[in-house]
């Protein structure tokens, strides 16, 4: 990782935004030593949960067997397995043996949907997570990703269209939590204009977030470009000078 560049963003990012919080990032590796590695299984509940730690400074790295969500195994990307009756599961369930989250009308409606869904398979054996002001040298970035209230991700919605002519510049997938901040966007890497991916909608994720929140996450190559682009964008007006004023310095979890 270019330090530069990372001293370089959080100047800005104090400037334009007021010392919001600051994003995460996460990159895939078959290295030992990055973070500490998550205990087999300590994983019980939601990726997103988990996540908390790295947004107060606390690196972390997971394998497969850290994992024990079984829909976060598969998300980022170290299952292809989904669990039985899935399509029930997220729809109306089973009298009696499953119920249903009701996310979907119909198990037909889920059936479609994952036929539609891309394929993910992780490339490393380990994913690091770790706060964009904890990155070291050694670290290689492939998504950033931000919690955000509006007024900040407004902010980074325009500056992630700011040199693209399409009208879709970020996406918003059907999704869970953690395939909306790992998955779609680490699937954008590759393209020629990578998107952004708004997320954080999955409703059995809310409760890990703060309730003004949702997620924006962005490949590396393009938030490269965002953190050039900053000084002259809309940023430097007086439009977002008062946007600006109302993002709260203390952070965006409430």
């Amino acid at each position: 990782m270019d330090m530069e560049l990372k001293e370089k963003f959080i100047r800005q990012w104090k400037k334009y935004f007021n010392n919001a919080e600051l994003p995460i990032i996460f990159y895939y590796t078959d290295e030992k030593g990055h973070a500490e590695l998550e205990a087999s299984g300590s994983l019980s509940r939601c990726v997103i949960n988990t996540l908390s730690k790295v947004r107060k400074g606390t690196s972390l790295c997971f394998n497969s067997n850290s994992i024990g969500c079984p829909g976060g195994k598969k998300y980022l990307g170290f299952s292809d397995k989904i669990m039985p009756n899935f399509e029930f599961f997220l729809s109306c369930g089973i009298q009696g043996e499953l119920k249903g989250e009701r996310y979907k009308r119909s198990p037909e409606i889920v059936k479609e949907l994952c036929q539609n869904i891309p394929s993910f398979s992780a490339p490393s054996r380990f994913i690091v997570f770790k706060r964009w002001d904890r990155i070291e040298e050694s670290d290689e970035p492939d998504v950033v990703i931000f919690y955000a209230g509006p007024d900040v991700l407004s902010g980074l919605f325009t500056l992630t269209g700011f040199d693209v002519s399409e009208e879709d510049g970020v996406g918003s997938p059907f999704g869970s939590g953690c395939a909306t901040i790992v998955q779609y966007p680490y699937l954008e890497i590759d393209s020629d204009q990578p998107k952004g991916i708004i997320g954080m909608f999955d409703v059995s994720a809310r409760p890990f977030v703060g309730k003004n929140e949702l997620t924006l996450a962005i490949p590396m190559k393009k938030f490269m470009t965002m953190v050039e682009n900053m000084e002259e964008s809309f940023l430097i007006t007086e439009s977002w000078e008062k946007v600006k004023k109302r993002i709260d310095i203390s952070g965006s979890q409430d």
